[in-house]
């Protein structure tokens, strides 16, 4: 894997009506906010080969509304995405990422938010960019890492959706 980008799910509706929060679909704002976010990374060059999404209802209706920016990723739905550990969603991405390019994740806080600090520290991002990191991953904001030879991690960007 030479790039990582991390997608967390567009803003979701409070409550589900089976109760679940795994069942939570998108708010309409959230499908809005995710296909600006998406037509932002295609419009940079951050298109993905192969997509990794939670199995969660709102990271599902994410990767429907972002789909279409990416149309020829590869997507594949994990169960263990669901809430999980930094350490778990980087496993599954450098797993995902030995046979291409460039692998998305498209997940939940605070994983990813969690993940994100994580590799800015590791990749030497400047203080402030670490700190705005930790005071916040909104819902359809997008973090991208480039990856040496060595597999450590380079800050490449990070997106914050328009409110």
């Amino acid at each position: 894997m030479d790039r990582l980008i991390l997608l967390r799910h567009g803003e979701a509706e409070r409550d589900a009506p089976s109760g679940d929060d795994f069942d939570r679909r998108l708010a309409t704002r959230g499908i809005a906010a995710s296909t600006a976010m998406a037509a932002t990374l295609a419009d940079l060059g951050f298109c993905p080969d192969v997509v990794l999404v939670s199995a969660a209802a709102r990271t599902r209706d994410t990767w429907e509304a972002v789909c279409k920016a990416f149309p020829r990723a590869q997507v594949r739905f994990e169960d263990s995405l669901y809430l999980a550990e930094p350490d778990r969603v980087r496993s599954l991405a450098k797993a995902a990422g030995a046979a291409c390019g460039t692998v998305m994740v498209v997940g939940h806080n605070p994983g990813l938010q969690d993940l994100t600090v994580q590799m800015l520290r590791d990749g030497g991002a400047p203080p402030a960019l670490i700190a705005k990191a930790q005071n916040g991953f909104p819902t359809a904001a997008a973090a991208v890492f480039l990856f040496d030879h060595a597999g450590r991690p380079s800050y490449d960007g990070l997106f914050f959706p328009r409110r």
